[in-house]
């Protein structure tokens, strides 16, 4: 078999992107996330450094190698998904989270430098419900 980019494949042949793994709702995302993080939930994942104190673009662009962020890059399926790469951005964009609900998943103030993967799952599927304590916490955060 010969490798070839996708450039050189639109060249030959219309490349059309998954209907099944586009047509996933945000919920499921979240979910498939936190599943991804509960297969080996004893790994030990890199947190990110004070992100509620880095200016809005820095934070956009923060990545680290093996955080929980890396855990969803790594799946084809969220990648087929629409996920570009594993920037806090990114995952603020593909999983429709805001800074505080990202920040509750891989933020260092929480638990030091690393995590376990399954503290990281439960605070990712924690998302899922939980936007009116989200919405609780930025009213008394003004």
């Amino acid at each position: 078999m010969k490798h070839q980019t996708l450039d050189q494949l639109h060249a030959v042949a219309k490349i059309e992107s998954s209907a099944a793994y586009s047509a996933m709702t945000r919920n499921q995302r979240i979910e498939r996330w936190a599943e991804l993080l509960e297969r080996n939930p004893e790994r030990c994942l890199g947190a990110f450094a004070g992100t509620e104190h880095l200016h809005p673009e820095t934070r956009a662009t923060m990545r680290g190698e093996g955080s929980a962020i890396s855990v969803a890059f790594e799946d084809p399926v969220l990648r087929a998904s629409g996920l570009k790469d594993d920037t806090y951005g990114e995952a603020k964009r593909f999983f429709e989270l805001n800074d505080w609900q990202l920040h509750d998943i891989v933020c260092d103030c929480h638990v030091g430098a690393t995590m376990k993967a399954r503290w990281a799952a439960s605070r990712v599927r924690s998302a899922i419900g939980g936007r009116f304590f989200t919405w609780l916490r930025q009213r008394i955060m003004r």
